[in-house]
């Protein structure tokens, strides 16, 4: 993989009002809490988006363009999809979304634009993405990387709020909660708490277990290598040293760069050193989705499960 590749997965992964009268809707700060049409019509309607800001939308949007790939999956898992016109290039799933070139590392206003929305769901502000589509009188809902499994289930409900399947997205909310628990407590636990390193690049980026990936990995009681290594800089995605990795030993390599990368339990096990690790004598090198491992959509419960089985294996052959 190129080295502007590794830069783009890196910086994909740690990425971390009044009416208009021609438009739909606008922004503007919360002063408190939200006012707006009875409970009984889904709109017009008011939603507060993490940041604290409100979407205010007279209609239900028809013309949604998504520039955030957990947010395609959640809008089509709530019964969205036939409302969104387009999504960004990072969007993989599903299969039948409507991918196009957009960007939403990198977002063109004009091109966006191009699509006529009447909602645009984004991760960050970036290129000033929010200034821009609200002088054209388009709404941005932002919904950023989710810090806790809790954030997602919240932006299930924002999603269903915004579109108008507000029980849709209650009940993916509390199915995918109802899933993850039953995954967890019906996987044995070990009797002393295994250790993992989990790689996003091959230039051993991590993620620690005050990340989203790092509180999956904290439902299994699992001890996270690369917390001492965080910094207030690294914000919880340190990049750490091959002599870390070995000093520490871990029992659970999970390798987050399989498709980007390449990365198998061959290519660690031939990594100078990397033979002698308890993840690797003991076969408990796994490869996961990327996909699967950056995202917190509804497949998160694809993630958990897997993640308990690797736990479940791995218990029975640790310390070997």
């Amino acid at each position: 993989m190129s080295a502007r590749g590794r830069a783009r997965r890196l910086a994909v992964v740690v990425l971390v009002g009044v009416l208009a009268a021609t438009g739909c809707a606008n922004r503007e700060r919360a002063a408190g809490p939200a006012t707006g049409a009875p409970a009984a019509q889904a709109f017009p309607a008011q939603v507060t988006a993490p940041d604290g800001s409100v979407i205010l939308l007279r209609r239900k949007p028809e013309r949604i363009v998504s520039l955030s790939a957990s947010s395609t999956e959640a809008l089509f898992a709530i019964g969205a999809g036939e409302q969104v016109v387009a999504v960004d290039d990072q969007s993989t799933f599903p299969a039948d979304a409507p991918r196009t070139t957009l960007s939403g590392l990198t977002p063109n206003v004009e091109a966006i634009a191009a699509y006529q929305p009447d909602l645009v769901v984004a991760q960050a502000d970036a290129n000033d993405l929010v200034a821009g589509m609200e002088k054209l009188h388009r709404p941005v809902l932002l919904l950023p990387s989710a810090r806790s499994i809790d954030d997602a289930y919240a932006q299930f409900r924002l999603l269903g709020k915004a579109t108008g399947h507000v029980k849709e997205a209650e009940d993916l909310a509390t199915r995918t909660q109802d899933e993850i628990a039953g995954i967890v407590a019906g996987m044995p636990k070990p009797a002393t708490p295994l250790s993992y390193y989990h790689e996003l690049t091959t230039e051993l980026y991590t993620a620690t277990s005050k990340t989203f990936i790092g509180q999956v990995y904290g439902l299994f009681g699992l001890t996270n290598v690369a917390d001492p290594a965080d910094t207030v800089d690294s914000g919880g995605y340190p990049k750490l040293s091959a002599e870390h990795i070995l000093r520490s030993n871990p029992d659970l390599i999970f390798l987050a760069d399989t498709k980007c990368c390449g990365q198998d339990a061959a290519t660690v096990g031939a990594r100078p050193g990397w033979s002698t690790l308890k993840a690797v004598r003991g076969g408990n090198v796994v490869a996961l989705d990327d996909d699967l491992a950056s995202r917190w959509g509804p497949r998160i419960v694809d993630l958990v499960r897997s993640v308990g089985e690797a736990v479940s294996k791995a218990s029975q052959t640790a310390g070997g």
